[in-house]
């Protein structure tokens, strides 16, 4: 089994990397863990300490979980992912059956922040992309999907988003094997990294 991780900045483009990949290689090959699924259970907080969550932060993710399922993927052992709710910041009841796969992805804004998940990985990728493209990308994103206005969205993304990535995310950059610019837009890049991955993977799992 090959384990990848692939992280960057909120709106770099990782998400359609990922996807790339994904369409490029055997159905059977891939199975993909987001990160933004592990957030913490929250549960037992009232809506007015779920909205004052800084979702940036990498103590909003729950690593124990992640890295005990990722585990367990390795082991040759099915997961129930957790499922989350960004209207409602907390985890939804349903969950997502995830079976082994040849190649494990692990994708999202800190996916290379964390040490004992970073050992896990034969192949560690961050997807590098201009902090306006990526604040654009937030905008269209986050109105159409999570409900929220332009001016909450730049709000944010000032107050929040920009701090965060250069104390946190910018940084795991240096734990990188592979650096994508212009994120899902380098085709080339992509190219490389899918023939790179396919070599990776023992030739009877390609059967």
């Amino acid at each position: 089994m090959t384990i990848i991780g692939i992280a960057g900045g909120t709106g770099s483009g990782k998400t359609t990397v990922v996807r790339k990949i994904v369409k490029a290689l055997p159905p059977h090959y891939v199975a993909v863990v987001p990160l933004d699924s592990y957030y913490n259970d929250t549960t037992h907080m009232t809506d007015e300490e779920r909205r004052a969550i800084n979702f940036d932060h990498p103590d909003a993710f729950d690593w124990k979980l992640l890295i005990k399922q990722i585990n367990q993927l390795r082991s040759g052992e099915a997961i129930e992912q957790p499922t989350y709710s960004y209207i409602l910041s907390n985890r939804l009841p349903e969950t997502v059956h995830v079976e082994p796969k040849p190649v494990i992805i692990i994708e999202g804004i800190m996916t290379l922040i964390n040490k004992k998940l970073r050992d896990m990985m034969d192949l560690k990728i961050f997807v590098d992309t201009d902090s306006d493209e990526r604040l654009i990308r937030n905008i269209q994103r986050d109105v159409v999907e999570r409900g929220r206005t332009v001016d909450m969205v730049i709000k944010r993304y000032l107050d929040v988003l920009k701090p965060m990535h250069e104390q946190f995310i910018e940084p795991t950059k240096k734990y990188a094997d592979l650096i994508i610019p212009q994120g899902g837009e380098n085709l080339k890049g992509i190219g490389i990294l899918c023939r790179y991955i396919e070599g990776l993977v023992p030739v009877e799992d390609k059967k």
